[in-house]
């Protein structure tokens, strides 16, 4: 049985790049280390984002003065949120689906590079 997920072929790339990251650093070092090097593949990979994007926040159709800042913003739909940690928990979910509620967007990706093998959690509104 097939599934077909949304933005398939544009988060495989995402994550590959997120692999190759973690096959070259390994696991240990703090997330600004993980996002740097993730900026430099991405760019290499010719995969379109932005990083530290700020995003607005919406409540009952009302835009706050509070943003949230995305690690990344990959092919202007896919929030790219990363973390180096011992291992994702229901928090972190949680976290991707507020910000996807909040700023009106579909899908995210949750990338842990603080494990010996990468943590990757599709997260879906």
């Amino acid at each position: 049985m097939e599934t077909n997920y949304i933005l398939k072929e544009e988060c495989s790339r995402i994550i590959g790049a997120c692999y190759e990251v973690h096959n070259q650093l390994g696991h240990g070092f703090l997330e600004t280390v993980y996002q740097e090097a993730l900026y430099w593949e991405l760019i290499d990979r010719k995969i379109p984002f932005q990083k530290e994007k700020r995003l607005n926040v919406f409540y009952k159709e009302r835009q706050l003065q509070k943003f949230y800042i995305a690690d990344f913003v990959c092919y202007d739909q896919i929030i790219l949120e990363i973390k180096a940690v011992e291992g994702l928990c229901d928090d972190h979910i949680a976290q991707v689906l507020n910000y996807l509620k909040a700023i009106k967007m579909r899908l995210g990706l949750l990338i842990n590079f603080g494990t010996a093998r990468v943590q990757v959690k599709r997260v879906i509104l």
